[in-house]
């Protein structure tokens, strides 16, 4: 008899990031927001009618589309939502890149890419960060990169996340614009997942460039990890081809709880900035604290720091941090593999981070 486990796909799949099970941990490992989501996220779901769960949501989830728009300042037509961004770029590969080139992304960056790519069928090619971690925006454009005249096939499409992950590295707008303007032949995907914590958006350029894919996340500077939303912005015809794919693959992708309160979200713009604000002072003072532990690191944008110990050894740092009840994040990839990803919390979680620290190092 025919084994069915002979005709099973054979994926590699991704690898997230550890979840605690037990109380009282620091968890620093899954770049989440150290602080609440806004006040008014929390009253929309206090009072939401559990009664309305009997019928389906909404598949346009056209409440959260229009406040997207409005924040924006776009037309709603301009705006695709999803479960998470890791929902969102999952659809932008299945829909703009085809296989008939290989797509292009740096070969130290979010560890999804190549899973989706080898999921989809999508041949890829990694291109080599600089040194120190630098994405070289020219390495993009040009010969084996991208045609300037757009009939040439040499690239199926380019994805970057501005900052980069796990190095928290940024370009400037001016490099992502020389991307988009170098391959009007394919779609090029900005991940901008942690560009409210530092760096320059690339949403101006959505209107000088069609070709331009700007995704981003409520799981970061939005504090709504576990609601899962994720939004892209584009031109019309790249949102109306992404929702043909979706409405073919499943029309009810987001519940209709998460959508008002995504939608409510966006109202409290004080609050936003003033958790980021928290944030980015924390991270600046951890640059600080770290280098004086014998850390270095790229200078980050990000709600994360990427260090490396010049004397004690990453596996060492995490595993004796861990042992401590401290959970920061470390890759086992060659290149990066001496290398943690640490996750900005509160004052409080970093202050007994470093004390932990320096237990650690002596």
């Amino acid at each position: 008899m025919a084994n069915w486990r002979e005709h099973v796909r054979k994926v590699t799949p991704y690898v997230p990031g550890f979840q605690p099970k037990e109380a009282g941990v620091i968890k620093l490992n899954t770049n989440e927001n150290p602080y609440p989501p806004a006040p008014g996220v929390c009253e929309a779901l206090r009072g939401f009618d559990a009664g309305a769960l009997r019928k389906y949501p909404d598949p346009t989830a056209s409440v959260l589309v229009d406040a997207l728009a409005s924040y924006h300042g776009l037309p709603p037509d301009r705006v695709f939502v999803g479960v998470g961004s890791d929902d969102v770029l999952a659809m932008a590969f299945m829909t703009f890149f085809d296989g008939g080139a290989p797509i292009l992304f740096p070969d130290v960056t979010y560890s999804f890419y190549p899973v989706w790519a080898g999921l989809f069928g999508i041949p890829y090619r990694t291109v080599p960060v600089g040194e120190g971690f630098v994405v070289r925006a020219g390495d993009y454009v040009g010969s084996g990169a991208g045609p300037a005249d757009g009939n040439c096939r040499a690239c199926g499409g380019i994805v970057l996340p501005n900052p980069n992950a796990p190095s928290g590295l940024a370009l400037p707008a001016s490099d992502i614009e020389k991307i988009a303007a170098g391959n009007p032949g394919c779609v090029v995907i900005i991940d901008e997942a942690y560009i409210d914590f530092g760096g320059e958006t690339c949403l101006p350029l959505l209107g000088k460039y069609d070709n331009l894919l700007v995704v981003r996340t409520y799981s970061k500077s939005r504090s709504l990890a576990g609601l899962r939303i994720g939004y892209a912005l584009g031109c019309a015809d790249l949102i109306r081809a992404m929702n043909d794919v979706k409405f073919s693959y499943n029309s009810y992708t987001l519940n209709t709880p998460t959508i008002l309160a995504g939608a409510k979200a966006l109202e409290d713009e004080a609050y936003f900035c003033s958790t980021l604000q928290k944030i980015v002072e924390t991270r600046e003072a951890a640059k600080r604290e770290l280098a004086g532990l014998g850390f270095s690191f790229p200078d980050s944008a990000a709600n994360f720091i990427f260090a490396t110990h010049d004397r004690v050894s990453a596996p060492e740092i995490y595993a004796r941090l861990r042992d401590r009840g401290i959970y920061v994040r470390h890759f086992t990839s060659p290149g990066i593999d001496n290398h943690l990803r640490i996750t900005v919390g509160t004052d409080g979680e970093m202050a007994a981070l470093y004390g932990a620290l320096e237990g650690i190092l002596g």
